[in-house]
């Protein structure tokens, strides 16, 4: 705060929200509907636009070479002081600097936080393949980490296994779990 005479001048550092898609997208849409924010900075990999939320709009598509360059991720991904990132079915590794310089997070879509062998590609299918090993399902949203699915759990959601009836079910309660562990997440984030 600076002092000038009869006023008074505040330095407001505004959070900017940056997102990284590598499928549809559609969690990113159903998110800021629910929230009432869009995202500054929408990235994505995908360049099939076919398969692309038709809500999304101003996205930048970048070739899969150019993820491993952190100096590429930097200039997309702007100002580490004052971004947060958040990942929305993005199937990349962040290269460790980034993870390191950024407030990143990433959705999760199995129960880490109770079944640590859910870390990794596909917890879906996984789970579904040992459904009767599992009270509960559901998703987490964690600080990124060079070490994948490895962050600290800021928020989780989950229902009873039980509830799930298919590998086609257990993706879409997951999808649900998932969401409203990004709804806490933002009430905390943003």
């Amino acid at each position: 705060m600076v002092n000038c005479m009869n006023c008074t001048i505040v330095n407001i550092l505004i959070m900017l929200w940056t997102t990284l898609f590598s499928q549809t997208g559609s969690e990113i849409v159903k998110l800021c509907e629910s929230i009432g924010r869009k995202p500054d900075n929408i990235i994505t990999d995908n360049n099939d636009y076919s398969k692309w939320h038709p809500g999304l709009r101003n996205v930048t598509v970048v070739p899969k070479l150019s993820l491993k360059d952190s100096n590429v991720l930097r200039d997309l991904l702007g100002n580490s002081n004052n971004t947060l990132v958040t990942l929305h079915g993005w199937l990349h590794i962040i290269p460790e600097d980034i993870c390191n310089e950024y407030n990143i997070y990433n959705g999760h879509p199995g129960l880490i936080t109770a079944y640590p062998e859910l870390k990794g590609k596909d917890p879906q299918a996984r789970c579904w393949a040992n459904i009767k090993s599992y009270d509960v399902v559901g998703s987490v949203v964690h600080k990124v980490t060079p070490v994948v699915d490895d962050g600290k759990v800021l928020t989780h959601s989950y229902i009873q296994a039980s509830e799930c009836k298919s590998l086609e079910d257990t993706h879409e309660k997951l999808r649900k779990t998932s969401y409203d562990a990004w709804i806490q997440a933002f009430s905390v984030l943003l």
